[in-house]
């Protein structure tokens, strides 16, 4: 009976063991997940607000499938990113929460703007981008002061940006949905593929060249095909280019292809040796995007981004009123934005535009212009 006592005191023990141990394992694995959640706080991508009925870990339960956008707002253009979100959110019965990277000085804008507005329902999450991350990555020059601004480079961050989401879509500022972005978001991504980005060389851009600056659609009008740095990647320079303002991507792709560091390799290379085209016109995010995805990309339907509606009244007004209207994306890339008063179809835009709560911004036209020398 002595003996059946210790063998039953034996066994508790032992218990008591395997379950401090399993315990101690399980403290240590969640801190392993919290350090590991929290990486992109290195980066400065941080949360700042988040609507109450967004849960603050964005893989909903819910049968509806929850589409992540991720888009930027920097004070200059947030007109650009509340008419986009309003286009978006009033074409879709999906649930999409929209991911808002902006700077510090931009939020309690921003905030008022979404939540005195109809768009109050809407859910969104804000985050802090911090400049900082670009040191050494970006070299600064006056004549590129608009492409050269922080928010340009976030796309490249993008699981950091929407940690818990396999798939994201991202967007420019300057574009307006008229469809369900639920397509946008089904777009097929070929096995391998970390992204889907719509080519130049599609029938509604129909290789459209910038003035002064080369071809525009193809590789050696991004890339200075006489760096031995690039001639050694052995891309051809007839490539069609891509646009990169709007992006479908698979982030677990993204994730095990290391794209950010790759990203950020070409950023640190060209500050040094001065990659890319001299005669570059478009955005200085476009060429390190264009050598990481080489062949190494899908396809978006050029309808989700028909684009040069912001480089002059001349170019946009080659898109007939008829083919405006049933375009599921229009994308006012370029100078002349739809907020000011030379874009082409500023009227379309200014559908979804919704005016600013607190009065700091004001649209640009020219009708306002006659009323003022009257």
């Amino acid at each position: 009976m002595t003996f059946r006592k210790v063998n039953i005191a034996i066994l508790v023990l032992a218990v008591v063991i395997f379950l401090l141990v399993l315990h101690h394992n399980l403290l240590g694995l969640s801190d392993f997940l919290k350090r590991d959640v929290s990486d992109s706080s290195l980066l400065g991508l941080q949360p700042i607000d988040f609507i109450p009925e967004v849960p603050e870990r964005l893989t909903d339960e819910r049968n509806d499938l929850e589409i992540p956008v991720v888009i930027t707002a920097s004070n200059d253009r947030l007109a650009g990113a509340i008419a986009a979100m309003n286009s978006i959110y009033h074409n879709t019965k999906s649930n999409v929460v929209f991911h808002i990277v902006t700077l510090n000085d931009t939020v309690d804008h921003l905030r008022a703007w979404l939540s005195k507005t109809a768009l109050k329902k809407v859910k969104y999450r804000i985050l802090d981008f911090d400049p900082h991350v670009l040191e050494g990555k970006v070299k600064e020059e006056t004549e590129q002061t608009e492409s050269i601004k922080p928010l340009t480079f976030a796309r490249f961050y993008l699981p950091m940006l929407v940690p818990h989401a396999e798939k994201t879509i991202y967007l420019d500022d300057d574009v307006i949905v008229q469809d369900d972005i639920l397509e946008l978001y089904n777009t097929p991504l070929k096995p391998g593929h970390a992204a889907a980005f719509a080519d130049d060389c599609d029938s509604t851009s129909n290789k459209f060249a910038v003035r002064g600056a080369g071809n525009q659609y193809n590789y050696i009008g991004f890339l200075d095909y006489k760096k031995q740095t690039i001639r050694k990647l052995a891309m051809k320079a007839s490539t069609c280019s891509f646009n990169p303002g709007i992006i479908v991507a698979n982030l677990t792709e993204w994730k095990l292809q290391n794209i950010t560091k790759q990203l950020e390799k070409w950023m640190t290379l060209n500050v040094a040796e001065e990659l890319y085209s001299r005669t570059l016109a478009g955005n200085i995010a476009t060429p390190p995007l264009l050598i990481v995805f080489y062949k190494k990309h899908s396809n978006i339907d050029p309808m989700w981004n028909v684009r040069h509606l912001a480089k002059g009244s001349s170019t946009g007004k080659r898109y007939s009123p008829q083919f405006v209207k049933v375009a599921k994306l229009l994308h006012w890339n370029g100078h002349f934005k739809p907020w000011g008063r030379t874009a082409s179809y500023a009227d379309v835009w200014e559908k979804w535009y919704i005016p600013d709560p607190t009065g700091k911004f004001n649209l640009i036209r020219r009708h306002s212009e006659v009323d003022e020398a009257q």
